[in-house]
């Protein structure tokens, strides 16, 4: 299955179980990118959002016009931060952020529970590694890539290329399919 990447400077489409890394600038507006990502071509997404909480992210959706019947979140900070949260059918938890193996449960849960199209956004790898360890994030990271390919899903991972040196740049850039570099200006390259 082949969906649509509405990206600057990229392919038109990519195949399923492809995962593609988001490079950016610490303080870079990752926001368009993510949300032109589920705007197209998409029937479910999820958010697995290690920045901000389960409202936050709702509200960026809203702010981009994002179809929000379509978006299941994952909010791993509310519960570390205190905020006493009930699950619903779109939002979910986990402990926090180093909960490696939570989250990679909770995405297999959600790629096994929808049919379609399917896009996954997890933001952002440079959070997970700050609460866990790098070594983790590889780990979790090469999992949660091998659950896309098993379900014909797509990814895209935020890493700040800021924060992490070129080994760890590198470490993760070879996990991956494709390369979207922001750029501080907002230009885009791509490598596929």
């Amino acid at each position: 299955m082949d969906y649509t990447l509405a990206v600057e400077n990229a392919p038109e489409t990519i195949k399923g179980g492809t995962g593609v890394l988001l490079l950016h600038p610490s303080i870079g507006e990752t926001d368009r990118i993510d949300t032109d990502f589920f705007k197209t071509d998409t029937d479910h997404f999820l958010v697995v959002s290690t920045r901000t909480t389960a409202r936050e992210v709702e509200q960026k959706l809203e702010h981009y016009d994002v179809d929000e019947d379509s978006a299941v979140i994952l909010d791993t900070l509310s519960v570390e931060r205190g905020y006493s949260r009930r699950g619903t059918d779109d939002v979910h938890y986990v402990s926090a952020p180093d909960d490696l193996d939570g989250i990679v449960a909770k995405v297999e849960e959600f790629l096994t529970s929808h049919d379609g199209k399917v896009r996954l956004s997890v933001d952002s790898l440079t959070e997970m590694i700050y609460y866990a360890d790098e070594d983790g994030v590889v780990d979790a990271t090469a999992e949660l890539l091998a659950l896309l390919a098993e379900h014909d899903a797509v990814g895209l991972f935020h890493l700040s290329k800021e924060v992490h040196d070129e080994a760890t740049l590198d470490r993760f850039r070879e996990q991956f399919d494709g390369v979207i570099d922001l750029n501080d200006d907002g230009s885009v390259e791509t490598e596929f």
